[in-house]
């Protein structure tokens, strides 16, 4: 170990960071999990949220039953009034940094509106800067509430067409579970997971209860369930090598896939 970190250090001096024997030798070091006991839950904003008490309380209920055996990080999304605001901002010639910024500032109302339920349980919602203090909330009531869009911000990189930020909240929610290195990765959504056509419009749409990245890419789905930057994230990750896609307004459903079972789409990365 010591010999590969001092030929590390001598490359890092002399090369260029794209270097690929620099890229060898750096991914000779495994990342830390600091977080390996830990889930995180994104909780969808158009599926979920905009669809007010009769969606929102009974997944409360759970996540306050579950964090007495579960360690949870709980994302929210944007929904419905962001993609009001991308519709009049991509009409104004916005780009996307600026739209992102909006999305953002949605997600984070649903965050807040998410914590304000949570807060007589101790849970409480932390933003930006605030994730440092992440483990601490997870260590003192075993839950917290997060804006689950990534904050680039201006810095959000465009999309090949059109101005709508690619990555948006599932993306986010995905990068903290990876970054922080947790066990898993669940989407609450308002279907039962990925289906061969829209469920919605397709009565003759078939569910799929596991397919990999490379699958749904081949069958033209993988734009269906998740953000496509999710399927690439997915694909590269170290320590998330499969998230599950479930139905949030199925009674139980977040508490059974907390506890392992498989009640939705699992997409794997291999």
């Amino acid at each position: 170990m010591a010999n590969t970190t001092a030929e590390l250090d001598t490359l890092l001096m002399q090369r260029s960071l794209t270097d690929r024997e620099l890229q060898a030798a750096a991914e000779q070091a495994s990342d830390f999990r600091i977080l390996p006991d830990a889930t995180v839950i994104k909780i969808g904003g158009q599926s979920v949220m905009d669809r007010g008490r009769a969606a929102v309380y009974p997944l409360v209920d759970q996540i306050v039953e579950a964090r007495s055996k579960h360690k949870l990080l709980i994302g929210t999304g944007a929904g419905t009034r962001a993609r009001h605001l991308y519709s009049i901002a991509s009409e104004l010639n916005l780009p996307a940094g600026v739209l992102s910024q909006l999305g953002d500032s949605v997600a984070d109302q649903n965050a807040s509106m998410l914590a304000q339920l949570l807060a007589k349980y101790g849970i409480t919602a932390v933003s930006d800067a605030g994730m440092a203090a992440v483990p601490l909330s997870l260590a003192e009531v075993n839950a917290v509430v997060f804006s689950g869009m990534p904050p680039y911000s201006l810095w959000m990189r465009p999309a090949a067409d059109g101005v709508i930020p690619p990555y948006r909240t599932d993306a986010g929610c995905f990068l903290v579970a990876e970054q922080f290195g947790c066990k898993a990765m669940l989407y609450v959504k308002d279907e039962d997971g990925l289906f061969t056509a829209n469920p919605k419009t397709s009565k003759d749409a078939t569910f799929i209860p596991k397919i990999t990245v490379d699958e749904m890419k081949a069958r033209g789905l993988h734009d269906s369930i998740l953000e496509f930057p999710v399927l690439d994230l997915l694909k590269t990750a170290r320590h998330v090598r499969e998230v599950q896609v479930i139905n949030g307004l199925v009674p139980g459903n977040l508490t059974r896939a907390l506890n392992g079972e498989h009640v939705g789409t699992i997409i794997t990365a291999n």
